[in-house]
C-alpha cells in the first residue's frame, strides 16, 4: 500500500475504531515503553524541547509567517518507516491527529499542538525520528522483498495437497508474504489477508506454549529431540519409546496430550488459542470447522500413530486418547492469514515479546528451545538442507504456509499452496533462497565479516562507516590528495569503494566516484564482477543508469 492510500485510510477511519484503537493502545504502552526503551543502547530515550522542535521542523512550513507542521508529511515518516498508522503503539497519537484533520483538513498544527499529539506515544515516535528501528532503511529492504516475492511468483511447479478434501480446493495461484520485525515494522505482499489452516505450522506455537506452561525438561519426558529422517507421519518411534521430535505429526500429538489435560476439551481449546491470539498480537486468528471436519475423516494414519504411542505406554498417564486426537485436529484446522504468521514469527524472534503489544507471551528459554526445534526438524525431510542453505528457524505445513525466524530481527510468513515432493511451498523455498542470497540473515552470515556480497539489513551507515567517513574528513580538511584518492583502492575481495556503493543503491556516492574521483568504472572483484555487474545483481536501476550513461561517454578501463 502506498503513502497516499495508507494516508487516506487514516483520514477514514471513523472515531469509534479509533477509540477502539486507542483502549488496545492504553493497555499495551505499559508493555512497550520499557521494550523500545532498553532495546537500543545507542540513543537515549529522552525527548527534550530541543528534539520536539528539530522534529517539527523538519515537516514545518509557512503560512502567513507562522510556522505550522504538516500532519501528512509527519504521518508519511512514520509509514515509510514501516509502522502501520494503525499499530497500536499509536492509538492516541492517531485519535489527536485525527481530531486534528476534522478541524483541518490541510493537516496543519502549530508546535503545541504537536506536543500535545505525540506524547502519549513519543517512545515509538521518537525511534521512528531516530532511525532506531531494527531495519533503518525499510524503503531499501522493501525492494528486496518485492524482488524476492515476484521471482517466486513467476514458479508453478508443485501440486497442491490432496489428501484432506479441502486443502485440495485452494488455489494454486495464491501467494502471499508478511514480514514483521521486532520493532513493529511491517510489510505485506500479494494474497497476505486471505485466511488459511496452519496445519503443521501450528506445531511449533502448540510446542512453545507447553515448554513456557511446564517447562522443557517436562516435556522431553514425552517427546525426543531428534529430526526422525523419515517423513513427517511415519510409525516409527525413538528408541526410548517416544516420538522423535514435536515438530513431527507423533510429536505434535503427544505436545497436544500434555496441554491443560484435567480441564475439557472445549477449555483447553480456548486457552491455547489465546495464547496463539497474544502471539499473534490480536491480528486475525480463526477456526475453519470444515477442515476440522475433514482431518478427522481423514485421520486414519494418524490415530495409528496414537494407538501405537498407548501401547508402548508413550502417554503420560491418565491420557484421553480421544480428547487428544481432537485437541491435535483442532490445532491443525486453527486459521491465520499471512498478516498473523508473521507477527506470531516475530513474537518468537523478540524472545517471546509481542513486538505490536509488548506483551510476553513465551519465557525466553522456551523460544529458545522451540527455535532450535524449527531450526533441526521444521521443514519435514528438507531440515538438513534449509539448516544448511537458509540457516533459519522455520517451520512449513501442507497447507503452503511457512513461518520464518531471524532472531532479533523479524518473522515472515509466507503462503502458496503448491507443495514439492517433501511438502514445503514451492514459491516458499524460492522466496526464502532469495532473501539469503541478498541479505546476511542465514545464521552463519556472520562470519564473513569481510564479503560484501551481501547486504545486512540491520546495519546503519554510521555505525560502520564512521571511522572511514572521519579518514576521509580528515584527508579533505588537511588537502591529502594522497589519501582521497585511495578510494580506488581495493580491499582483499577485489572490491573497490564503487563496488560497494553500487551494490548499496547510494546513487549520489557512485557519481561522486565516476565523475569526481575518477575512480575506475571496469574494475574487477576476485569474482569478476564489475560495480555495474552488482548494480544489476542487486537491480538498483538508478546506478545502472548513471554507470551506463558514464560508459557511454567515456572509455575507462581497470588500471
Amino acid at each position: 500500500m502506498d503513502t497516499v492510500t495508507r494516508l487516506s485510510s487514516v483520514d477514514k477511519v471513523g472515531k469509534t475504531h479509533a477509540k477502539l484503537i486507542l483502549e488496545i493502545g492504553s493497555d499495551v504502552g505499559r508493555f512497550h515503553l520499557e521494550s523500545l526503551g532498553s532495546r537500543s543502547q545507542s540513543h537515549t530515550t529522552v525527548l527534550d524541547n530541543d528534539e520536539i522542535q528539530q522534529l517539527f521542523n523538519k515537516f514545518a512550513t509557512v503560512v502567513n509567517e507562522k510556522r505550522f507542521l504538516s500532519l501528512r508529511k509527519f504521518m508519511a515518516m512514520i509509514s515509510e518507516s514501516g509502522i502501520l498508522l494503525e499499530d497500536p503503539r499509536l492509538a492516541e497519537s492517531a485519535l489527536k491527529i485525527e481530531e486534528q484533520l476534522d478541524k483541518d483538513e490541510n493537516g496543519l498544527i502549530d508546535i503545541e499542538t504537536f506536543r500535545k499529539c505525540i506524547t502519549g506515544n513519543i517512545v515509538l515516535i521518537i525511534k521512528i525520528w531516530r532511525d532506531d528501528l531494527i531495519i533503518p532503511n525499510f524503503k531499501e529492504f522493501k525492494t528486496i522483498i518485492e524482488n524476492g516475492y515476484n521471482k517466486a511468483k513467476e514458479l508453478k511447479g508443485g501440486k497442491v495437497a490432496t489428501y484432506i478434501p479441502q486443502l485440495s480446493r485452494a488455489s494454486p495461484d495464491y501467494w502471499g508474504v508478511s514480514i514483521c520485525t521486532i520493532d513493529g515494522q511491517r510489510y505485506n505482499l500479494g494474497d497476505y489477508d486471505v485466511p488459511f489452516c496452519m496445519q503443521s505450522c501450528s506445531k511449533c506455537i502448540s510446542y512453545a506454549v507447553a515448554l513456557n506452561d511446564l517447562s522443557s525438561d517436562f516435556v522431553h519426558q514425552f517427546v525426543g529431540y531428534e529430526p526422525s529422517g523419515a517423513v513427517f507421519n511415519e510409525l516409527t518411534l525413538n528408541e526410548q519409546d517416544q516420538p522423535h521430535s514435536p515438530m513431527i505429526n507423533s510429536g505434535a500429538i503427544m505436545v497436544a496430550a500434555l496441554h491443560k489435560p484435567d480441564q475439557h476439551l472445549s477449555d483447553r481449546f480456548e486457552y491455547i488459542i489465546k495464547q496463539f491470539k497474544k502471539a499473534a498480537g490480536g491480528e486475525y486468528v480463526g477456526f475453519d470447522n470444515a477442515t476440522y471436519i475433514s482431518e478427522k475423516e481423514t485421520a486414519d494414519r494418524n490415530y495409528a500413530l496414537a494407538y501405537y504411542m498407548r501401547e508402548k505406554k508413550a502417554f503420560p498417564p491418565n491420557t484421553v486418547l480421544e480428547d487428544t486426537m481432537n485437541l491435535y485436529f483442532q490445532l491443525c484446522s486453527t486459521e491465520i492469514d499471512c498478516c498473523s504468521g508473521a507477527v506470531m514469527a516475530a513474537t518468537l524472534a523478540n524472545g517471546g515479546i509481542c513486538p505490536i503489544t509488548g506483551e510476553k507471551t513465551f519465557s525466553p528459554i522456551a523460544v529458545r528451545d522451540t527455535l532450535s526445534q524449527m531450526f533441526s526438524c521444521g521443514m519435514y525431510n528438507y531440515s538438513g538442507q534449509f539448516a544448511f542453505k537458509i540457516g533459519l528457524p522455520a517451520k512449513s505445513g501442507v497447507s503452503g504456509a511457512i513461518l520464518i525466524v531471524i532472531p532479533n530481527v523479524m518473522g515472515i510468513c509466507v503462503w502458496s499452496p503448491p507443495l514439492d515432493k517433501q511438502g514445503n511451498s514451492v514459491r516458499g523455498l524460492e522466496f526464502c533462497n532469495s532473501l539469503v542470497e541478498h541479505c546476511r540473515f542465514h545464521r552463519f552470515d556472520s562470519l564473513l565479516k569481510h564479503s560484501q556480497t551481501k547486504f545486512d539489513p540491520t546495519n546503519r551507515f554510521n555505525d560502520d562507516n564512521t571511522g572511514t567517513l572521519t579518514a576521509i574528513q580528515y584527508a579533505a580538511s588537511c588537502g591529502d590528495l594522497t589519501a582521497l584518492r585511495r578510494l580506488d583502492i581495493p580491499d582483499y575481495d577485489g572490491r573497490t569503494a564503487l563496488h560497494l556503493a553500487a551494490i548499496g543503491g547510494h546513487v549520489a556516492a557512485v557519481r561522486f566516484l565516476v565523475e569526481k574521483c575518477d575512480v575506475p568504472i571496469n574494475y574487477t572483484d576476485r569474482w569478476g564482477n564489475t560495480p555495474l555487474d552488482d548494480a544489476k545483481k542487486f537491480n538498483r536501476q538508478q546506478v545502472i543508469d548513471v554507470l551506463n550513461k558514464f560508459l557511454d561517454s567515456a572509455s575507462n578501463f581497470p588500471r
